[in-house]
């Protein structure tokens, strides 16, 4: 069971690298890990420190701190990194035209 938690802590962990933002209950689709072993993961790299949680309309969001981001910019270099801030802002800015 360990191993399980800790390789989905890595899958994770680059999940929320390449996506940004996302809300907890998708992390387990995206990954393609079991709900508990998912939120045991997430609980593991809370105590390290290396992924926020936030509250937007009543949902939880779980994000990497800014320190792990820019790790997994170093490690994965040429992968696109979607940014949901940037993308809410375009969104709404299209809604004014």
């Amino acid at each position: 069971m360990k191993e399980q938690v800790i390789d989905a802590a890595g899958k994770a962990w680059k999940c929320l690298g390449e996506k940004g933002e996302v809300d907890v209950t998708s992390i387990p689709r995206l990954i393609k890990e079991k709900d508990p072993v998912v939120f045991q993961a997430l609980g593991w790299l809370a105590r390290e420190d290396k992924i926020n949680y936030s509250t937007k309309q009543n949902k939880t969001f779980v994000s990497l701190v800014e320190s792990e981001l820019q790790a997994f910019k170093n490690l994965f270099p040429g992968l696109p990194q979607e940014n949901t801030e940037l993308k809410k802002t375009r969104r709404s800015a299209k809604k004014f035209r």
